[in-house]
C-alpha cells in the first residue's frame, strides 16, 4: 500500500506516488468505498451487492461485482498478474478486503485529530483542542462520498455529515470560550442556515451575537429558531436553548466572555430602509407573488438568493420588486438597501457610486471609501458578511452592472429587475415577466378609473385592456385618462383605442407615455437587431417561425436566429416555443411605427410579398407530401419553403400555421393585384387539410376574401381557384345548395381564364353535391367530364379521383361492372403514381362498392387498409367516413356488435370534427347496428336524433331515417 492514499470526505477519490487516479464508474467507486469504510475488514460478494443495489439488484449483480473489483485492482495494483493474490486488495472465499495503514486515508486521520482535540480539552488546553479540531475539519473537500448513490451510501453520509457538525460545534464552543465571538458570528450564521433544525448551533450563535454586544439579533436567532421548529416540526426549543433565550431576555451577565473586557462601542447606524413605498394598487400576480416570496424566505439555502426579473418596459417589474421587497422586510432585520440603476437609458449607474450609496448608508464614512471597484466591492461583501440584508436593484442594464453589486452571505438575498434577460449571471429564480390575464387587467382599470364604472361595463372594459396588451403601465395611463375626464364614456375610450395607427398616442397622461418606455429599449438596439424589430412587425401574423423570418429578412437562418434570440434576451420579442418568435401587441405597434420612420416604402412593401411566398412555397411542399402528388397546377414560388418528410409531419405544419396561413392571404387580398394569384394559389394548397375537417370557419372566410378581391380586381384566375376551394369548404360543412353555386360559377369563370384544372376539380365537385342530392345521372355524367379533362391535362391523380367517384354513382345506377373497372383502375392509377393518400380514398370507394353488391367480406379489408392511412395523417372526415362504411359492412355480414363499435367512432368523430352530416349518417348506421343487436330502444333513440339532424340540414336522407322510425316496433 506505500504511495496510495485515498479520500471520503469529499468526493471519493485515489493517489498513487502524489498522481490521482481514474476509479471509473460511480460503481467500482461505490465498491471501493465499502472497502474504505470497512477498514480492512472482509467485505463478501453479498456485502458489496447489498450497498450497490440494495433490495432490488440486477440478474447478473454477482458477475458485475467481480468485474468492478477485477477492474479495481487494475488500478489500484497495475502491476497484478492474474490468478495470483494481491497484496493490495487481498481476496478469500469470495470476500474481499482493502486492509490500510492509518496516514492513507483522510476519515482516518479526521478521526485521530478529534480525539487529540478531545485529550486536549481534558487537560484544559482550548488552544491546542482547537488547532487539532480546525486540521481534523480542514481535511474535509465538500460532501462525503460525493458521487456516491444508494440507501448505504446515503447513511454512511448523514453518519459522517454527524461527525463533522458535531465538530464545528466543539470548535465554536471552545471560540467562545477563549473571547472570539466576533469572528465566530459569520460562520455559525451561515451553518444555521443550512441547519436550521439543529439547537446547538443556534444556541452558539445566540451566545455569539449577545457577546457582540447584539442582544437584539441574539433573541431574533431564538424567535426564528422557534418559528422553524413549530412549522417543521411541532415543537417549541428544548429546555437549555429556552433557558438561553429568557438569560439573554434578562441581561444576564454571567453571560458575558471573561477572557475579554466588553467594550463600549459607539451606537450602530440605523438599519437602512431604502425601498420606496408600496403601490396601494398593487393587482394580482397572485401565484408569482407567492413563488418569489417563497424564494426569498426559503429556510435551508446555502447560497445568497438572487431573484432575476426581466421584461419588456411597463410591464411592471420595479411595481413587483417594490411589492415584494415589502413582503419579506420582516425576514432580513438588518434593513433592506435599493438602487436605481437606469439600465435601459443612455446613461446607466455606474457599480462604484452605488456601491458607495450602500457603504454610506451601512455607516462607512467617506474617508474610509477605497476608490477602486474591486476594493469597494469586497468591503460591501465584508460589511453584509453577517447581515440579513434585502438589496434591490432596479433596472440593470446587464450582469457585469449588477455583479459588484452582490452580497456574498447566504443570509442576504438580491431582487433584480432587467429588461434584458441577465445572461451570465446565476440566479436562484429567473422570471420573464408577462402582462396581466384579463380579469386583473380589469381590476387594475377599475381601481384606477373607478370600480363601479368599470363593473358595470365589464365586457367593454375587457375591449380597453385587451387593447392595452394587458400592459400594467398601459392600463395605468388609459384608466388616468379616463378617470381625468369624466365626460368620456368607457365605450369613448374604447373607440379611440381601435385605431393601430393611432392606439399608442391615445396611450398617454402628462409626461408618462407608453412610446417613451419602449424608446428606451429600442435604442440600445444595434443596426441590424433594429432592422430586424420593425421588419418582422409588419406581417399581420399571430407569430412568426424562425425560416419565416430567415425570408423575410433574406438572411441564413443561423444568423437570423441569433439575431431574434438578441431580441428576446432583451425582452422586445417572445418565444412562444423553440424556433417561434412573437410580439407583445403594442410593442408590434410600436415597431411598425419605427419602420414607417426609418424604412423605405418599398422596402416595407417587400415583406408581405416575402412572407407570402414563403408560405405558399411552404404549403405547396405540404400539398405535394401529403396527397404524394406533384402539385403541377400550382405556381412556382420564388422561396424553397418549408419541406417535409411525410404526409404526417406536412399536415401537422398546415395545422400548426393555419391562423398565419389565413393571415397572409388576407393581407395579400388589400394589397396590389400581383400578389392575389399566389394568396390563391396557397389556399388551394391547403385542401389537404380541409379533408381532415377543421378550421372550416377560418378557411370560409379567407376563400370569401380572396373571391371579393378577384371580383375588386377583376382577376379571374384567381377568383376560379378561390371559388373551388369555397364550394369544397362549403360541401364539407353540408351547405349542398352554396356549394353547388359556388362550383357552378367556378366552372364558368375557369372557363374564361382557361384554368383547366381548375374547372376539372369543380365539375367533379358538382358531381359530389349531385350525388348527396342522389342525382346519380348528373353526378356520374359531371365525373366523366372531369375525368376526361384531367385525362386530357395529363394529370393521373386527378383523373383517379374522379373515377373513384364515378364509380360511386355507377353503383347507385346499378351499373356494377362500370363501378368496379372505374374503381380499380382510380386504384392502379394512385399506385402508379406513387400515391399513398390516393390509393387510399380509391380503396375505401372501392369497399363501398364491393359492400353495395353485396359482398361486404370483400369490402372490409379495404376499409382497413385506407383507414389506417386516414389514421396516421390526421384525414378526420376520411377516417369518419369509412368507420361509418366499416359499421354498414359489418351489420351486412350478421355482426351487429362490430357494427355498433364502429359506429360508435364514426359519430364521436364527426361531433369533434362539427360535422353535422356526418353525425346524422353515423347516428343512423348505430340505429340499426343497436336494433340488431337486440337493443330496439337504443336503435330508435339514435333514429330520433338522426331525423333531427337531417331535418334541420334539409338533407335529403331525412326520408329514410322517417321511415326507419315507421317501420320500428313501439319503445317498450
Amino acid at each position: 500500500m506505500d504511495g496510495l492514499r485515498f479520500a471520503v470526505l469529499g468526493r471519493v477519490r485515489a493517489w498513487r506516488d502524489g498522481v490521482e487516479l481514474e476509479l471509473g464508474t460511480p460503481q467500482q467507486r461505490a465498491v471501493l468505498t465499502v472497502l474504505l469504510l470497512r477498514r480492512g475488514r472482509q467485505a463478501t460478494a453479498e456485502d458489496l451487492i447489498d450497498a450497490l443495489w440494495g433490495d432490488e439488484p440486477p440478474a447478473r449483480a454477482m458477475g458485475a461485482v467481480r468485474t468492478y473489483v477485477s477492474r479495481l485492482l487494475g488500478v489500484l495494483e497495475p502491476g497484478h498478474v492474474a490468478r495470483q493474490k494481491s497484496t493490495v486488495m487481498p481476496s478469500e472465499a469470495g470476500a474481499y478486503a482493502l486492509p490500510l495503514p492509518r496516514e492513507s486515508l483522510d476519515l482516518t486521520l479526521f478521526e485521530e485529530r478529534l480525539a487529540a482535540a478531545e485529550e486536549a480539552r481534558r487537560a484544559g488546553d482550548p488552544a491546542t483542542a482547537a488547532r487539532s479540531l480546525r486540521e481534523a475539519l480542514d481535511l474535509w473537500g465538500g460532501e462525503p462520498l460525493a458521487g456516491i448513490h444508494g440507501a448505504w451510501a446515503e447513511g454512511q453520509r448523514v453518519h459522517l455529515q454527524e461527525q463533522r457538525l458535531t465538530a464545528l460545534e466543539t470548535l465554536y464552543g471552545i471560540e467562545l470560550e477563549t473571547g472570539r465571538a466576533a469572528e465566530s458570528v459569520a460562520g455559525l450564521s451561515e451553518l444555521t442556515v443550512e441547519h436550521p433544525l439543529r439547537e446547538r448551533l443556534r444556541g452558539l450563535l445566540m451566545l455569539a451575537l449577545y457577546r457582540c454586544g447584539r442582544q437584539a439579533e441574539a433573541l431574533g436567532v431564538y424567535a426564528d429558531t422557534r418559528h422553524v421548529l413549530v412549522e417543521e416540526l411541532g415543537i417549541d426549543p428544548g429546555p437549555e436553548l429556552t433557558d438561553l433565550h429568557a438569560r439573554i431576555l434578562a441581561g444576564d451577565t454571567s453571560l458575558a466572555e471573561t477572557h475579554e473586557p466588553v467594550r463600549e462601542s459607539a451606537p450602530p447606524p440605523p438599519a437602512p430602509a431604502q425601498l420606496p413605498a408600496d403601490v396601494a394598487d398593487f393587482t394580482g400576480r397572485t401565484t408569482t407573488v407567492a413563488e418569489l416570496v417563497a424564494a426569498l424566505t426559503a429556510p435551508d439555502r446555502t447560497a445568497m438568493v438572487v431573484v432575476s426579473v426581466a421584461g419588456i418596459g411597463g410591464v411592471g417589474k420595479t411595481t413587483l420588486a417594490v411589492h415584494l421587497g415589502h413582503a419579506v422586510r420582516e425576514h432580513y432585520p438588518d434593513g433592506q438597501l435599493f438602487a436605481e440603476l437606469r439600465g435601459a437609458g443612455p446613461d446607466p449607474a455606474g457599480p462604484e457610486a452605488v456601491i458607495g450609496a450602500f457603504l454610506r448608508a451601512l455607516g462607512v464614512p467617506d474617508k474610509d471609501l477605497p476608490a477602486p471597484l474591486e476594493e469597494r466591492s469586497a468591503l460591501l461583501r465584508t460589511r453584509l458578511s453577517d447581515r440579513r440584508m434585502l438589496v434591490v436593484l432596479d433596472d440593470a442594464r446587464d450582469a457585469d452592472q449588477v455583479r459588484p453589486l452582490l452580497p456574498g452571505s447566504a443570509g442576504c438575498a438580491v431582487l433584480v429587475t432587467s429588461r434584458s434577460r441577465l445572461v451570465g449571471m446565476h440566479a436562484t429564480r429567473a422570471l420573464d415577466l408577462d402582462g396581466l390575464v384579463t380579469d386583473e387587467a380589469i381590476t387594475l382599470f377599475g381601481r384606477i378609473a373607478g370600480e363601479e364604472r368599470v363593473e358595470d361595463e365589464r365586457e367593454i372594459a375587457a375591449q380597453v385592456v385587451a387593447a392595452c396588451g394587458h400592459l400594467p403601465l398601459a392600463v395605468r395611463i388609459v384608466g388616468s385618462r379616463l378617470a381625468s375626464r369624466r365626460s368620456w364614456s368607457m365605450a369613448t375610450i374604447a373607440e379611440r383605442l381601435t385605431d393601430e395607427k393611432r392606439r399608442l398616442d391615445e396611450m398617454r397622461v402628462g409626461n408618462h407615455t407608453v412610446s417613451a418606455t419602449f424608446e428606451l429599449g429600442y435604442g440600445q438596439l444595434f443596426d441590424e437587431q433594429a432592422r430586424a424589430f420593425r421588419l418582422l412587425a409588419l406581417p399581420d401574423v399571430h407569430d412568426v417561425s424562425l425560416n419565416a423570418a430567415a425570408a423575410v429578412l433574406g438572411m441564413p437562418e443561423h444568423e437570423t436566429e441569433d439575431l431574434l434570440e438578441s431580441l428576446v434576451d432583451a425582452s422586445l420579442l417572445e418565444t412562444p416555443a423553440p424556433g417561434r418568435y412573437r410580439y407583445h401587441d403594442l410593442l408590434k405597434l410600436f415597431a411598425r411605427r419605427q419602420a414607417e420612420r426609418h424604412d423605405s416604402e418599398a422596402a416595407r412593401d417587400a415583406v408581405p410579398h416575402r412572407i407570402l411566398d414563403f408560405y405558399f412555397a411552404s404549403a405547396r411542399n405540404a400539398y405535394q407530401a401529403a396527397e404524394s402528388a406533384a402539385g403541377d397546377h400550382l405556381s412556382t414560388p420564388e422561396a424553397r419553403g418549408t419541406e417535409f418528410a411525410s404526409a404526417e409531419e406536412a399536415l401537422a405544419w398546415l395545422e400548426h400555421e393555419t391562423a398565419n396561413l389565413c393571415a397572409v392571404v388576407a393581407e395579400a387580398t388589400r394589397g396590389g393585384a400581383p400578389d392575389l394569384p399566389i394568396a390563391a394559389d396557397l389556399l388551394l394548397s391547403l385542401e389537404p387539410l380541409i379533408m381532415s375537417g377543421t378550421h372550416l370557419w377560418e378557411f370560409e372566410q379567407t376563400a370569401r376574401l380572396v373571391v371579393t378581391a378577384a371580383l375588386e380586381k377583376d382577376h379571374p384566375y384567381s377568383r376560379g381557384r378561390a371559388g373551388y376551394l369555397l364550394g369544397l369548404i362549403l360541401h364539407a360543412g353540408f351547405r349542398l345548395d352554396e356549394a353547388e353555386a359556388s362550383l357552378r360559377t367556378t366552372v364558368e369563370v375557369a372557363e374564361v381564364s382557361g384554368d383547366r384544372h381548375v374547372r376539372a376539380e369543380a365539375l367533379n365537385g358538382l358531381g359530389v353535391v349531385a350525388f348527396e342530392h342522389r342525382q346519380y345521372d348528373d353526378a356520374f355524367t359531371s365525373f366523366q367530364q372531369a375525368a376526361d379533362v384531367f385525362a386530357d391535362l395529363g394529370s393521373p391523380e386527378g383523373q383517379a379521383n374522379c373515377l373513384t367517384n364515378l364509380a360511386r354513382a355507377a353503383a347507385e345506377l346499378h351499373r356494377d361492372k362500370e363501378a368496379l373497372d372505374a374503381a380499380e383502375r382510380s386504384l392502379e392509377l394512385f399506385r402508379g403514381q406513387g400515391s399513398a393518400m390516393g390509393a387510399a380514398k380509391a380503396m375505401q370507394y372501392l369497399g363501398s362498392i364491393l359492400d353495395g353488391m353485396g359482398r361486404p367480406e370483400e369490402a372490409i379489408p379495404y376499409y382497413l387498409d385506407c383507414l389506417a392511412v386516414f389514421r396516421s395523417t390526421g384525414q378526420r372526415l376520411r377516417e369518419h367516413h369509412t368507420l361509418y362504411r366499416l359499421a354498414e359492412s359489418h351489420l351486412r355480414a350478421g355482426r351487429p356488435a362490430e357494427a355498433v363499435a364502429h359506429a360508435e367512432e364514426a359519430l364521436a368523430i364527426a361531433r369533434e370534427i362539427d360535422q353535422r352530416f356526418g353525425e346524422g349518417r353515423a347516428l343512423g348506421v348505430l340505429g340499426r347496428a343497436l336494433t340488431e343487436d337486440g337493443r330496439p330502444d337504443d336503435g330508435r333513440a339514435c333514429w330520433e336524433q338522426a331525423l333531427g339532424v337531417f331535418q334541420a340540414l334539409g338533407a335529403p336522407a331525412a326520408a329514410d331515417v322517417r321511415d326507419l322510425l315507421d317501420r320500428a316496433p313501439a319503445p317498450r
